[in-house]
Order: C-alpha cells, then structure tokens, then sequence
C-alpha cells in the first residue's frame, strides 16, 4: 500500500516548503510531546522512576537493530556517528604499507579520525575523486581491484554521497571490500530509515547513524553497530553504564556512552524510530521517490541538470549548476517559504514523509523565478 502524506504529524505552516530533510528533520508531534515529558521529568524527579530511562534506551536500542537487521546487543547508544567513527578507528589494526579507501569531499565524521591515523600509521589513504559521470559505484570498485595497488586493510563508505545524493551500492562494493580482506566501516547518516541498510549483506564492521535527519529524532544520540567479532574491543570511554560493577558490558553494550539514560533524548528517539519502523522503510523509500522523480521531472523542464534515476537516490536530489549555486540562491528559496541548501555546490534538495506534490511544484516554480531573475 503506497504511504500517504504524513503532514498531519508535524507542525508546518501554511506557506512553507521544507526539503532540507537531509540536514536537519522536523520533529514529529509525538517526538516533542516524549521530549516535553522527558523535560518535565526531570522538573519533577520525585514523580518518575528513573529506571523509566533505562527502559527507553532498550526500547530505542532495539528499534534501532531492527532498522539495520541486527540484534539489540550489537547496537550501542552513542552521542554523535564521529562517537561510532571514533570508537571504529580505535578498534580496527592500521597495517603500514595498506590502504585505507574512501570516496572525495567525505564528510568530517568519517573522514577525519581515520586520515589522521592512517598518516600516522604509515598507510597509504586513497581517495576516489568524484567521477565525472556520476557513478561511485563503478569509480569505488575499480579502485578497490586498481592493479599494482597496496593491500586494503580498510574501507570507509556511505551508502550515498551526503552532498548531492549519489548513490554508492554498497550492495555490489561490500562484497568486493571483503574479498579484499578488508574491513569496513559505514556512515550511514543519510541511509538509515529510507534505503534497505542491513548488517546482514553488507557485513560492516562497525555502522552508525544518528537520529536527528532521516529516523526524526532528536540532535546528539546515535547509534554504533558493531559486528559480533568486534564486540571485545575498547571505547572511547568508560562509565558505569558501559562498566557496570567494573566489568564491561556484554556485546556492543560496552561502547555505549556515559549519561546514556537521557530521559529527554531517549523517549523523542525510540517514538521517531518506531514511526519509521511502523510505515516500513520500502513505503517510506517509495514516497520519496515519487518525490523526487517530480522534482527531477520538473527541473529538466526547465532546461537544468539532474543524475540519471539509477545514480540518484531516492530522497536526495543534487542540483548542480554550471558554477555551482548562484550567491544568495537559498536566502532567496528561505525568503519565499522553499528550504534547500548549499552543499559542496550543489543545491540539495531532500524531501520527507511530510513533503507533498503541491510543496514539489511549488519549490519548482520559486526555483524557476529566481533563477530567471
């Protein structure tokens, strides 16, 4: 059954066109009535047994497994996917003389802590560089099997490139990273609660995702999976929650983070995850496709670029122009109700369950007028 519009969830005026789910999503109504009870918790402490968090931080756990086809006990509770990224790093051999892999223009997250310790450790850190046609997948895998190259001992990918929506099929290149030997390591920020992420065929090593873009969460909680071979290593830091009685907590439990049992943070979390998980995430990738398959209609008609439907994502469309996004182009969309932004000179635009046909067209056209004007 095809999901309808869920705008009734969330608290959007007349007049305004978000498609910025990709940076920062809106909070469903039940996230901020979890979060304003969490809040009065703790005006209140007296009244609500604290123990009722530790019960929210499993019930988001799980939530959270079932998302990527894992079990609870591989999932820890971190505050930010460079937590998970960190923890990864800190966990993973760095042989000198390997390579590290990943693709150009890599967000920070992912990309920094691992170059570093790579210089560090005398690896040599290949970066795919944008291919001109658009397709990572095919760039990503001729350089893993590029002839006459040092081993790979890590790979560190998205599912998609978080500045434009490209796709990256970890489908076809986990297989590959594999066969070479290599770990690997996903940020799936931009991927978790639209595509198919699961544990179980790509076999990561370690993947976060955080909870406040495409799950409708609240800012500062993720989530780390960590393959059951990876489960013995050392976080980042140690606290009673992941050291009960100074012992370390069984499974990916260890790498939790310390105040886990946030009473505001946690309640918001598990009711966006189970929404999500409530619509089904093949409806939910379904809707923004229909989304943006309209916007990619409506801006080739108006004579502008867009990647070819099997190269794009569903929920993310990147509009590159010839010298890239005209100074005050998204102040104008923002003046006009219509929100996009600027991401490595693409104007990315990325719908969610709340967006509709009527806020498509309506971008289109106050897209088309400034860009005339």
């Amino acid at each position: 059954m095809t999901l309808p519009s869920q705008r009734h969830l969330f608290e959007i005026p007349d007049g305004i066109t978000y498609l910025d789910a990709a940076a920062y999503s809106l909070l469903p109504r039940g996230g901020r009535a979890a979060g304003e009870a969490g809040v009065a918790s703790k005006s209140q402490p007296w009244a609500h047994p604290r123990n009722q968090a530790g019960d929210w931080a499993e019930r988001a756990r799980s939530s959270a497994a079932r998302l990527l086809g894992a079990a609870a006990d591989d999932i820890a509770i971190i505050g930010s996917v460079s937590h998970g990224i960190g923890t990864a790093a800190r966990n993973l051999p760095l042989p000198s003389g390997t390579r590290l892999l990943r693709v150009a223009d890599e967000f920070p997250s992912l990309a920094l802590v691992f170059d570093r310790l790579a210089a560090e450790a005398g690896m040599e850190l290949e970066v795919v560089p944008r291919p001109a046609d658009g397709d990572w997948t095919s760039a990503v895998l001729a350089a893993i099997a590029r002839p006459g190259a040092a081993p790979l001992s890590i790979a560190c990918l998205t599912p998609l490139h978080w500045s434009d929506g490209a796709l990256i099929d970890l489908d076809r290149i986990a297989p590959a990273v594999h066969a070479a030997g290599a770990a690997l390591v996903v940020d799936a920020t931009q991927a978790v609660g639209v595509l198919p992420v699961d544990v179980r065929r790509w076999r990561p090593d370690f993947l976060a995702f955080p909870t406040y873009k495409w799950v409708l969460g609240p800012y500062s909680l993720a989530f780390l999976y960590a393959a059951p071979h990876r489960q013995a290593g050392l976080p980042l830091e140690e606290n009673g929650t992941n050291r009960p009685e100074g012992r370390f907590a069984p499974g990916a439990r260890r790498y939790d983070k310390g105040e886990r049992n946030d009473p505001v943070a946690l309640p918001m979390a598990a009711t966006g995850l189970e929404l999500v998980e409530g619509w089904g995430v093949a409806a939910v990738e379904a809707r923004l496709r229909a989304m943006t398959d309209r916007l990619a209609a409506g801006l080739e008609a108006q004579g502008l670029p867009v990647l070819p439907r099997a190269l794009r994502a569903p929920h993310i469309l990147g509009l590159r122009l010839p010298g890239g996004v005209p100074p005050g182009l998204v102040d104008g969309l923002a003046a006009q109700g219509a929100f996009a932004c600027d991401r490595l000179g693409a104007l990315r635009i990325s719908p969610h369950v709340w967006t509709e046909e009527a806020d498509i067209d309506r971008f289109l056209s106050i897209l088309s007028g400034l860009l005339k004007g």
